[in-house]
Order: C-alpha cells, then structure tokens, then sequence
C-alpha cells in the first residue's frame, strides 16, 4: 500500500448547470445549483485513498461551517486530518464551477485560507511527509510552501508529484525536486509556450520541464488520454471512451490513481504507462458522474468496469 501526502486545498464547490458557459456580458439561467465539496488537493487525496493509499493531508480550512463539513468529509474516506489546520481570519476556500451540456466545466477558485498555510505549520507536518511514500501538491495553496515541502521530501528520499494548475510561472527551484509533473495540454502550454495538439507537440512540451530537473512529464490530454515522456522516451496512454457529463474532477481522479499504483521505488518507462493507463480508468469513471469528491470510484468500483489490473 503506498503512503501518500497530499499539500493542497480544500474548497467548497458551488456547481451551476447551464446549456452553455457564458460570454462575456451575457447573463444566463441556470438549470441547477448545487454545494459540493471539492479543491484540488481534497479531491486527489479522496481518489488515492478511494484507489488504496494511505492517505494524509497538510491543508488549511476556515473557521466556519464549510471548514467543518470539509474536514469531515476527508476524516469519512479515513484520511489523516491531524495537519488540516484552521485559520483564524480567512474563510475557508470555495470554487464557483459552471458546466455546460458536454460536461466540460469553467472555474473559479477563491483561495481563502489555502493560501494562509504557514512555514510553522508546515514545519508540524513534516512527521507526515517522513511517513510518506509520495508527495503531491498543486498551485492552490502557496508556491513558498510547496517548494518548503517537495526540498524536505527529497531530503527524506520521497517521490514528489506536482499539478502545476491553475497554471502559472514556476520558480525553477521548484521544479529541480519534482520528480514527476502532471499538466493538462493547456497548462502545459501556459508553461512551456509550446501548443500542446498531439504527441510531438507534447514531446516538445515535456522536454522543456526535463531540462529543467523534472524526471517525468504526463501531460493529460481529455479524451485523447495522457502523454507520458522522459529523457528517452514519449508515449501516448489512450483515454477509454466514454460519455462524459461532467470533467470537474477528471484530473484530480487521474492523479489520485496514477499516486496509489506508481511504483515509486523503481520509476521506469513500464511502471509508468502502466500506473497512467490505471489513472486513465479510474478519471474515465470519475467524468460519468456528477461533481468533485462524490464522482470519484473507489478500486472495488473500477475493477467492476475494467477487471483486475
């Protein structure tokens, strides 16, 4: 069972149905409105531990009702909440999602207090991050303390995954103890200036990051599936073809799912597509369904649909 430490947010996902996403100036109306729970980190947490890792989260909630709800959900999946720590000013994060008829979705994140994690705090978490096999983080919480944690996880040996999103310049520090970066084909254009289309454009794309130190580069591409490259090689995993109705949490269960198989003691050309391809699965399930934390399968759901693995 791998040993997984989730750096992330925590935010509550109001979700809007609608024919359409909006143009600018347009007002539209709504076919329903729902209160989710959600944030990156929370959701990639969940699919590890749905998948069958041991899971613990560092993260910052708010002193208020959606911080309570949240942290609870986390402790109903069994994942390690000693590090969810509370502010005392901000609010707990919350997400504003829209998603049209093809199940594609638009948002926009209030960090609230997933940016008001503190190097005190991080400094307390480090006994979780010892205890880990892997550690995650993405671009909800503060870059400062994501690069705190990925030198001290590879001090202590571990295997660092970063989701680079929502995208933004990265210090190259960072990317010098990341092991393994997982953008989507947008976020990875944000990054490397590179229009990521199909597998030469990706190849081109992950070479930038891997001049940079990162070991491996997955550029997730929708429903083409998840490009896979390293310092020899690059290859696409095909997406399963489904009917989608709702991507919210497509890339979260995708991580989720690559961290609970990768086998992080020997990271090789194989074990990764393997480990992606299982990623694939699991974010193929997830996109059937409505919502972040609720669409996400648990293993006994994906061996259902695709047999064992």
């Amino acid at each position: 069972m791998n040993k997984v430490c989730v750096l992330g947010s925590i935010n509550m996902d109001l979700v809007v149905k609608v024919n359409e996403i909006p143009r600018i100036g347009e007002t539209i109306l709504s076919k329903s409105f729902e209160k989710i729970a959600g944030g990156k980190g929370a959701n990639q947490a969940i699919a590890a531990r749905r998948c069958g890792a041991e899971v613990s989260m560092i993260a910052k909630i708010g002193k208020d009702e959606n911080g309570k709800i949240l942290k609870s959900k986390l402790e109903e999946d069994k994942i390690s909440t000693e590090c969810v720590f509370e502010d005392e000013k901000e609010a707990t994060g919350m997400a504003f999602i829209m998603v049209n008829e093809s199940g594609n979705n638009s948002i926009v994140v209030v960090s609230g207090s997933n940016m008001a994690i503190n190097e005190e705090e991080i400094d307390t978490s480090i006994q979780k991050i010892k205890e880990a096999d892997i550690v995650i983080a993405q671009f909800e919480t503060a870059e400062e303390m994501t690069l705190k944690v990925f030198k001290k996880a590879k001090e202590l040996g571990k295997v660092t995954i970063l989701n680079p999103a929502p995208a933004k310049k990265i210090n190259d520090e960072l990317l010098k103890v990341t092991d393994i970066i997982v953008p989507n084909e947008t976020e990875a254009e944000v990054l490397t200036g590179v229009t990521v289309n199909n597998l030469d454009e990706a190849n081109e794309a992950g070479k930038v990051f891997l001049e940079k130190g990162v070991k491996f580069v997955v550029i997730t591409l929708g429903s083409k599936g998840a490009a896979v490259i390293g310092k020899d090689f690059c290859e696409i995993v095909p997406a399963y073809k489904v009917n989608a109705i709702d991507t919210t949490a497509a890339g979260d269960s995708f991580i989720g799912g690559v961290s609970s198989k990768l086998d992080f003691k020997n990271i090789n050309k194989e074990n990764l597509i393997d480990t992606v391809s299982f990623g694939n699965k699991v974010s193929s399930i997830a996109v059937q369904r409505k919502g972040a934390q609720p669409s996400i399968p648990y293993l006994k759901e994906v061996k259902e649909v695709y047999g064992d693995y």
